[in-house]
């Protein structure tokens, strides 16, 4: 297959017609498809974004629940403190609870700090406090 050039538009020959190849001018460089990718990636991450805060954002309190006062006395941990307020239950449910309660970011308890414990932990075992 051969091409002739009529003017400046190169034509096809041995077809049952002519028609011109066109070539275009745009070309996609790394830099090109770097940019066209941030474009269309940006609405993404921020609908992501703003429906991923916003679904994480409610939490159910029951403020029905009875809560009883304990203070941490000097070398006392989250763990300890539950197994002496709660010593037939697992201490790994009751410090979760006790952390949610008082939403503590961590499990670092101090001493003097007043935690609640939801009141169905807090019975004989917890009169020393």
């Amino acid at each position: 297959m051969s091409a002739i050039t009529v003017g400046a538009v190169p034509f096809r020959s041995g077809t049952s017609y002519a028609r011109p190849v066109r070539r275009s001018h745009l070309r996609m460089t790394k830099r090109g498809r770097t940019v066209l990718l941030t474009l269309v990636a940006t609405p993404v991450v921020i609908a992501a974004l703003v429906f991923g805060i916003n679904a994480g954002g409610a939490t159910a309190t029951n403020s029905s629940t009875p809560l009883a006062k304990v203070t941490v006395v000097g070398g006392e941990s989250l763990w300890s403190l539950a197994k002496q307020i709660a010593p037939n239950s697992d201490p790994r449910d009751v410090i979760a609870d006790i952390i949610s309660v008082n939403r503590l970011g961590s499990a670092d308890i101090y001493p003097g700090e007043q935690l609640s414990v939801p009141a169905k932990y807090s019975g004989p075992a917890q009169q020393g406090h």
